[in-house]
């Protein structure tokens, strides 16, 4: 995963409310075994209209995408949260996500920004003609008109975000102590080791 802290760029000033998971990629997209062109298949059925704000090449490859409540409802696919990523998204703000969705999104190296309504309008609005600047670090979206807000967000998956670690990476950062560990049970109970061979083996 890569590591995540300033998002700046045009924000696509999206702003629907209950947008699931199958607007997002739908179910035919499902079939592929990788996780590379699915942004392609992102917002699908709204790109049948051939004005539709994420082919506009004034929004081509916006990192940020600017959201209404209950962002990814739905079903659990993580393939939502790898279509956003495909499509060059790195952060979604919105007034509130669903659960599933945040935490897909938090393991792909998508940061979920959740502000306010007003402060959402405001966004919308400036994302019309203006880059926005996500700071992950300091928990602050700000915009060139001096526009401020902070945002919350959970301890442990800011560290992780920061730092590009998802489940794989948090494992091996303590490789140390893991090695550590099976060689004290290597030596204090040898019986097991043995035992992990002979079934090796057989």
């Amino acid at each position: 995963m890569e590591p995540v802290n300033q998002i700046d760029g045009r924000a696509y000033p999206f702003g629907q409310k209950n947008v699931d998971t199958d607007v997002i990629i739908p179910s035919h997209w499902l079939k592929t075994i990788t996780r590379e062109g699915l942004g392609r298949g992102a917002f699908e059925t709204l790109r049948k209209d051939p004005d539709n704000l994420f082919d506009s090449a004034e929004f081509a490859g916006a990192p940020i995408l600017i959201a209404g409540d209950n962002f990814g409802c739905g079903s659990s696919r993580e393939h939502a949260a790898w279509a956003l990523l495909d499509l060059g998204v790195r952060a979604v703000i919105a007034p509130s996500f669903s659960d599933i969705f945040s935490g897909n999104a938090f393991k792909n190296g998508i940061v979920t920004v959740v502000l306010p309504q007003d402060a959402i309008d405001r966004l919308i609005e400036v994302a019309q003609t203006q880059p926005i600047h996500v700071d992950l670090e300091n928990q602050t979206v700000t915009t060139p008109f001096q526009d401020r807000f902070t945002f919350e967000i959970d301890a442990f998956r800011k560290t992780c975000l920061l730092g590009g670690l998802d489940e794989v990476g948090l494992t091996l950062a303590r490789s140390d102590a893991i090695g550590a560990f099976e060689s004290t049970v290597r030596a204090d109970r040898p019986f097991l080791a043995k035992g992990t061979q002979v079934a090796a083996a057989a």
